[in-house]
């Protein structure tokens, strides 16, 4: 069988009844530079990033130079006009050196540019697109509230019909970029009387819009650069064309957002892993013990192969995803699967290693703590692990 990719060049057709997997040439000068970026300016700045709990401004524009906040958006917009699986491919390398960065282009691109270009009214994305495309306006998603997490639906944060207007009120949880956010996708009920998960609508919330207001910033395990933090709406007027899609209809814009912010997270689960194995590497080769380096050991050995192969698995199972989702085909079990193994593959690798590292690998002389940290975290947000196998698991049992 011969693959044909949908868009810019990921899987390709090595001939008749069989596949290579290399990058196309395109799609590896868009690594190249993603790889680059994260070598020179990421990785030495996580660190900072993590301990001062912020990422500064002066990378959130070398991001938008490169075209990364556009990533995704059609040129038309003043995007870069390419697909999931270069967005999978950058995020990969920019988690690889800093998960709080990494997130921020995720939720960026999966979470509100994808719906937005999907969902959006002509009349919507000309005022938004070339915006996030810049990162002149930074994109955010609101769906979680105290009492909605891996229940979504069960919202209780309401918008009411005003004449013509829709009034906005309730506090929202574990925003991520909400405090600096241009523009953030929120989910509000607006029908109480209809079953929780049909009276949900989107609504398009300027970041400057009065009566929105930026509560408590979380202080978190990992990913400390980026801020996730408390929205409260409160009176927040918004006109019909801040909707995005149908009133009441808001929900199913949801799960489909977040199948793509699945495979957006599994992209970050895969660079974590991958710094993971490179620093276990590089140690294993430098530290000796009993006259030789440790990575001569058989022990250490079967380590390094294991982080290896959950890797490299975890890469295919995210590039598949994202090729499914370009071709515009069913993805969302694709997404889960790739979510629940790369999640759990970053995390086997963060723990390998950190015992690989020994007492050193437990403080901070060694950035695998970090990555300890920050790895935790992919198993939980975009859907907890278990949530995965429940997506999983429903479209087999049919």
């Amino acid at each position: 069988m011969t693959v044909t990719d949908p868009q810019t060049s990921g899987v390709q057709a090595a001939g008749e009844g069989c596949l290579h997997f290399e990058l196309g040439e395109e799609l590896s000068l868009v690594q190249d530079e993603a790889r680059k970026f994260a070598d020179d300016v990421l990785l030495p700045l996580a660190t900072k990033h993590d301990r001062e709990e912020s990422i500064s401004d002066d990378v959130y524009r070398q991001i938008g130079e490169l075209g990364f906040w556009g990533l995704t958006i059609p040129e038309e917009f003043g995007g870069a006009g390419f697909n999931n699986q270069a967005l999978a491919v950058v995020l990969e390398e920019l988690n690889r050196a800093c998960a709080a960065t990494g997130v921020a282009v995720s939720v960026h691109n999966s979470l509100l540019c994808a719906p937005l270009m999907k969902f959006g009214t002509d009349e919507q994305k000309a005022r938004w697109l070339p915006k996030l495309a810049t990162g002149e306006a930074l994109g955010a998603y609101s769906l979680s509230e105290a009492g909605s997490g891996s229940d979504a639906a069960a919202l209780s944060a309401s918008a009411t019909r005003d004449g013509d207007e829709w009034v906005l009120n309730g506090t929202k949880l574990w925003v991520t970029s909400g405090d600096r956010a241009g523009l953030i996708l929120v989910y509000m009920r607006t029908n109480p009387d209809a079953p929780k998960a049909k009276g949900i609508t989107a609504f398009l919330v300027p970041g400057d819009a009065p009566g929105l207001k930026v509560g408590k910033h979380e202080k978190k395990t990992g990913i400390r650069g980026s801020a996730t933090v408390e929205l409260i709406l409160d009176g927040v007027r918004l006109g019909a064309g801040d909707i995005l899609g149908e009133v009441d209809r808001g929900f199913p814009v949801a799960m489909d957002t977040l199948a793509g912010g699945r495979i957006g997270i599994a992209s970050q689960a895969v660079g974590i892993g991958q710094a993971c194995l490179d620093a276990s590497i590089k140690y294993a080769m430098e530290r000796e013990q009993f006259g030789k380096p440790i990575g001569h050991f058989q022990s250490i050995q079967h380590k390094i192969a294991d982080m290896s192969t959950k890797l490299e698995a975890s890469r295919l199972l995210v590039r598949r995803a994202a090729w499914l989702r370009d071709a515009g085909m069913e993805c969302n079990r694709a997404a889960s699967e790739a979510k629940l193994f790369a999640s759990q593959s970053a995390n086997y690798c963060a723990d390998e290693a950190l015992q690989i590292h020994g007492g050193a690998g437990y403080t901070d002389h060694f950035h695998v703590e970090r990555l300890f940290r920050d790895a935790r975290i992919t198993e939980i947000y975009e859907g907890a692990t278990d949530i995965q196998r429940l997506v999983i698991a429903r479209s087999l049992l049919r």
